[in-house]
């Protein structure tokens, strides 16, 4: 297992002048590092992946920002844009070495709209079809793509682990996998060790993040049973930080970050580190 920090708590978008954090980074003990992708000419890969291994880090997954023109299940422009953001995204995953994408791969996130059963199961064999097609690039290439339920205020297509297994079933590729997040599960989980038990071996990312997207420990979740569940399954895959903070506008107005939510950034990422490693670890 490997713990990672992704770069949302502190800078958006991640350019190359992002990469000022990676000293931070690798003191605290971080061993990944997750970067978010929305316009491609915001990094130089070979710069970044340089300056990474300088600081003995490495690009662990990737995050890929899906606006309103790119939507797996929008109209036929929108799915197109989509199909070839995405196959973009996997051939920097390669010049980064990043071995994951992952997060809300299928629709840009904030569509939350309540529509007739006809009309979703056609959007459910829209993206699976899309989906098939990515993950088959991606599997050409040697990458994974994890994708991830989030809350219901976010999206109205994906919410839990159920249903996220079941896309990656009607998609059919062993590239794709499921990505869950413990901020997520707490808001759409009866049991969140339960998911994760049931995710079993699709489960190819994890995302720690407070109940209130603060510091994981510093919160409500039930951790212990979190760290049973991913013991259970054998889950050695990167475990990556994912809070936000009031300090980065473009995030905090589209995760709603009205507050404050801990004192400071800093302390998000090398406290949550700690109890993650004294949590999770060993196994």
């Amino acid at each position: 297992m490997r713990f990672g920090i992704n770069t949302f708590l502190f800078d958006c978008p991640f350019t190359n002048e992002s990469v000022s954090l990676f000293p931070r980074f690798r003191k605290w003990g971080f061993d990944t590092v997750e970067i978010s992708i929305e316009q491609f000419s915001d990094i130089d890969p070979t710069y970044v992946k340089d300056r990474l291994r300088e600081n003995g880090l490495v690009c662990g997954s990737v995050a890929p920002c899906m606006g309103p023109e790119k939507d797996l299940r929008g109209e036929s422009l929108q799915q197109l844009a989509g199909i070839q953001f995405l196959k973009r995204v996997i051939d920097r995953m390669i010049e980064l070495d990043a071995p994951t994408m992952a997060g809300v791969v299928y629709s840009v996130v904030g569509r939350a709209d309540a529509v007739p059963p006809r009309e979703r199961l056609r959007q459910w064999k829209t993206v699976a079809k899309n989906l098939r097609e990515v993950a088959r690039y991606a599997e050409d290439k040697g990458r994974v793509i994890a994708l991830e339920p989030v809350n219901r205020f976010e999206t109205d297509f994906i919410n839990t682990c159920e249903q996220g297994l079941n896309m990656i079933s009607d998609a059919g590729s062993p590239a794709l996998k499921l990505h869950l997040d413990t901020f997520h599960m707490n808001i759409e989980e009866k049991d969140s060790a339960k998911a994760i038990r049931a995710a079993g071996s699709s489960l190819g990312h994890f995302h720690a993040c407070g109940s209130d997207r603060g510091t994981p420990g510093n919160d409500q979740i039930d951790w212990q049973g979190i760290a049973g569940a991913l013991r259970a399954i054998r889950y050695d895959r990167d475990v990556v930080i994912e809070s936000f903070s009031s300090e980065v506008k473009a995030i905090a107005r589209a995760a709603s970050i009205w507050r404050p939510i801990e004192p400071t950034n800093d302390e998000i990422a090398w406290k949550g580190l700690k109890f993650l490693k004294k949590t999770l670890s060993p196994f």
